[in-house]
């Protein structure tokens, strides 16, 4: 049976490290593909640590999640690189150029909302996937995290003119390629 306490407490700390925890999963991440899962990965850690240790063990919430994602973070790519020495991370695609197979899945950008039509996601996709790490996460953080501009800058070093440049050319890149 679970222990109400557990989850009420996984809740609370869930809650008031989410955004923190993302922000800086997606700064360290080398692929914006493997945010989510390894935020999830480190709140299932959390849960495991709770239910195993007790709601009382734990003292500064943000310290003990944002030590479990770095470890996750520390893994998952020690074991990718691992992973590259024995199986191939490429395939090739329909157009017959060699693709990541971590390039394959979609980070979730934009909303349904923005995007009516299947063959303009496609176009989407493409052009978002075409951009540097750093246009990425810029996007990640502002519309799936919903970042300010200078919570970006702040979180990936760089100037709010940076961030704004990265940004709004790359939406009025997707304007052009919409209309």
């Amino acid at each position: 049976m679970v222990d109400p306490n557990i989850i009420s407490r996984f809740n609370e700390i869930y809650d008031s490290t989410y955004r923190v925890v993302l922000s800086f999963v997606t700064v360290r991440c080398s692929n914006t593909a493997d945010i989510q899962d390894i935020v999830q990965d480190t709140y299932v850690e959390l849960y495991r640590c709770l239910d195993k240790r007790g709601v009382d063990y734990i003292k500064n919430d943000k310290a003990f999640v944002l030590r479990i994602a770095k470890q996750k973070l520390s893994r998952y790519y020690s074991l990718m690189e691992r992973l590259r020495i024995f199986i191939p991370m490429t395939v090739i695609n329909q157009d017959g150029n060699e693709v990541e197979l971590s390039d394959l899945e979609l980070d979730a950008f934009l909303t349904e909302d923005f995007i009516t039509n299947q063959i303009m996601l496609e176009e989407v996709r493409r052009l978002i996937q075409s951009k540097e790490q750093d246009v990425k996460k810029v996007f990640y953080l502002f519309y799936d995290v919903g970042h300010s501009i200078p919570e970006i800058a702040k979180a990936l070093s760089m100037s709010e003119s940076n961030v704004k440049h990265k940004l709004y050319r790359t939406l009025k890149e997707l304007r052009t390629l919409l209309q």
